[in-house]
């Protein structure tokens, strides 16, 4: 056994008599590295032990074995590093400023499972041949996706996104690239004047950010209800705010709370404002029915443009059962949604809004863009938002916010 190797038993043992959580409490477990480190250099100067080549590399490499995700650590703490996936031991990827690299990272076998069930330890999920799938959140807010055999044909599929927050507010993301000054003011002004919005984008596109940008206009005096798959949100600046998010059949297949479950309770809270972290399925129409109540709302969904977002959303409550027609769910979608903005990963890897739209209409929906790309540029196009009447109850003079 070597020497580092001697290190990391000796960590470990003492984690086991003294109780100590590593995951809970990683700065416990550095103190008791740095223990084994002290009697690992007081044998070598009796001469009883072989002197360590390099005692921060094996702290650091102890450290991240014990308390941490193993060789993957290195990359959770990589600021440089967005996500991370594992298409098996030897198949380690992570993706840089939107693009994809593999990594000399090679784990050893079985040690992929290891390191999952280490990470759902403190989340309550669990990932087994009945439940083959599992998203959970990991302790410094990255979302943890796994799926394993036999829905993968030979090895766990492990993905894990980290939450880069570059931008707490609308204002922060221009110097970003991702809106132009104009379209910060427009959309903060929108925000506080109670417009719907919905956020669209590719996978890896910055909807997450932008979400949590645009929330973070919401007046203080408002409540705020999130619904979420699992906490991604950030609003922790904002005083009244009750983030929720949706559970997992238990091993009884019972208990399960989806995310229509969660947008109906929240109704139930008295919010002032709704957030749905991303509309997929059948949950769309609870929010449509939401917001055609006349509560606030944003939520974003996965789509390639603005008007490809409405028509999703067109479609999307129809999942929720034979009885929900298209008659009742486009003029919904016209007099509810207000806004949308489109966001794009460039083939450099940057992220920024390609085109804000605004959304009206009775019987049909009707679209105006109100800032659209051109030149590589985002401008102001020719349309305006709806509901002026919004922006003048809160102080904004809105032809002279539209003015170019």
């Amino acid at each position: 056994m070597s020497s580092a190797d001697e290190i990391d038993r000796e960590v470990r043992e003492l984690v086991r008599r003294r109780g100590v959580d590593p995951m809970g409490d990683p700065a416990a477990v550095g103190g008791l590295i740095d223990e084994v480190l002290a009697a690992q250099a007081d044998r070598v100067a009796a001469g009883a032990a072989e002197a360590l080549a390099d005692p921060r590399d094996v702290r650091r490499v102890v450290l991240d074995a014990v308390a941490g995700f193993g060789p993957l650590q290195r990359f959770l703490d990589d600021p440089t590093v967005e996500e991370i996936w594992v298409n098996g031991p030897g198949r380690v990827f992570v993706a840089r400023s939107g693009r994809s690299e593999l990594t000399t990272t090679i784990l050893a076998p079985g040690q992929v499972e290891e390191l999952v069930l280490r990470a759902l330890e403190r989340t309550g999920r669990r990932v087994d041949l009945s439940t083959p799938f599992v998203d959970a959140m990991l302790p410094d807010g990255s979302r943890l996706h796994v799926v394993i055999p036999d829905v993968t044909r030979e090895h766990w599929a492990v993905n894990i996104r980290k939450f880069v927050a570059r931008a707490h507010s609308l204002s922060e993301l221009v110097p970003l690239g991702t809106l132009t000054p104009h379209s910060a003011r427009f959309l903060e002004a929108s925000v506080v004047a109670g417009l719907n919005v919905i956020v669209s984008g590719g996978t890896q596109s910055g909807k997450t950010t932008l979400l949590n940008c645009l929330a973070g206009a919401i007046p203080t005096t408002e409540r705020v209800i999130s619904c979420e798959e699992v906490f991604e949100l950030q609003l922790r600046h904002h005083p009244d705010w009750v983030p929720l998010q949706t559970r997992q059949p238990n091993l009884e297949g019972t208990g399960e709370i989806p995310l229509r479950r969660l947008v109906t309770e929240a109704l139930r809270m008295r919010p002032d404002r709704l957030i749905v972290g991303e509309v997929r399925q059948a949950e769309a129409l609870d929010l449509l029915i939401a917001l055609n109540a006349g509560l606030p709302g944003l939520c974003s969904v996965h789509a390639n443009s603005a008007r490809q977002a409405v028509t999703k959303l067109c479609t999307l409550p129809l999942l929720a059962g034979t009885n929900v027609h298209p008659s009742f769910v486009v003029p919904t979608v016209a007099t509810c949604v207000d806004l949308v903005v489109h966001l794009e990963l460039t083939a450099a890897g940057h992220r920024r809004v390609r085109e804000v739209v605004a959304v009206g209409g009775h019987g049909s929906v009707e679209t105006a863009a109100i800032f659209a790309t051109s030149g590589g540029e985002l401008v102001r196009a020719d349309g305006f938002p709806p509901h002026g009447d919004r922006y003048s109850r809160v102080g904004v003079d809105l032809p002279a916010l539209m003015a170019v």
